[in-house]
């Protein structure tokens, strides 16, 4: 590909990222449609039109543009995670395990236990089978013992979240019911699919920012494992913000995991000393006084 092509297919992909956040659907379609005819050997266009495609609702088309970009390149992780995603909001719940499945033996052979264990959550959550429960209980096993893991232990709660039967997915009909002001509720899919887009288009910041919401969301209708999940995401782009960590010390404190909540206090309370956030600290000292006062190592960090 020459330099000038090169341009004219990098502007086409910025056009379609501007006006996919924008909520243009039909401006992205057509800009990431002229990427793919600048650019035919590239799966990236087909990534993006399906994650937009998926976001309108459009499952059909979606799987098939994802499909497109798997041809092309096979083990792309995006194109499998969307086209696992699309599946499961289309209803093919059978069919999303299966390729949750695939990931997740992906991620192991690799030896990404957090990512392997994520996957492996989903496909149990799409398609209950004891095969698919086995999966999950060996690769908490595994994540038990690499302790110390920041996003192995998240990955363990999330999982143990599903094993204990207290997290599976609500219905949508079922999360506007729980909470109030059901025809104003953002949806917490279509924040998620916000933040791919500003991550896309390298806007960390409010990628974090709607990946945050969507965890507060999950989280006060007790969906605790979308909730960690959400929160996983944003800690990979926006890995010190403060309210972040407070969220998910929050989310185990809720599921009665003490000690992860604790842990999570104490890294937090150094990245506020080394970011000399007063606001953060208080925040953090008046979630210690309410279920913590009883731990010297936290109490310490308020005196």
């Amino acid at each position: 590909m020459s330099e000038a092509l090169y341009e004219r297919y990098k502007d086409a992909l910025r056009r379609g990222h501007l006006a996919a956040l924008r909520g243009e659907t039909d401006m992205a379609l057509s800009a990431y449609a002229e990427a793919t005819v600048l650019a035919p050997d590239r799966p990236l266009p087909h990534v993006s039109r399906g994650a937009v495609l998926a976001r309108a609702g459009r499952f059909d088309p979606a799987i098939e543009a994802f499909e497109v970009a798997l041809a092309l390149a096979p083990r792309d992780e995006v194109a499998l995670a969307g086209r696992a995603d699309a599946l499961g909001r289309s209803g093919r719940r059978i069919a999303a395990a299966d390729a949750y499945d695939r990931l997740a033996e992906d991620h192991e052979a690799a030896g990404r236990l957090a990512p392997a264990c994520d996957d492996a959550r989903r496909a149990l959550e799409q398609a209950e089978s004891k095969e698919r429960r086995r999966r999950v209980e060996r690769l908490i096993a595994k994540l038990r013992s690499a302790a110390g893991d920041t996003d192995g232990e998240e990955a363990l709660a999330r999982a143990l979240g599903v094993l204990e039967g207290t997290t599976a997915a609500l219905p949508e009909e079922s999360f506007r019911e729980a909470a109030a002001g059901p025809a104003t509720l953002p949806d917490p899919d279509l924040l998620g699919r916000d933040a791919d887009l500003a991550i896309e288009s390298g806007d960390d910041v409010t990628a974090g920012r709607l990946l945050l919401e969507a965890a507060r969301l999950q989280a006060a209708v007790g969906h605790y494992a979308a909730a960690l999940d959400a929160c996983h995401r944003a800690l990979a782009v926006v890995p010190a913000d403060p309210d972040l960590h407070l969220e998910l010390a929050e989310i185990y404190l809720a599921r009665g995991w003490r000690t992860l909540a604790a842990d999570k206090l104490v890294l937090l309370a150094r990245l506020i000393d080394l970011a000399d956030d007063g606001e953060a600290r208080e925040r953090l000292c008046r979630l210690v006084a309410s279920g913590f006062a009883d731990d010297p190592r936290l109490t310490a960090i308020c005196a």
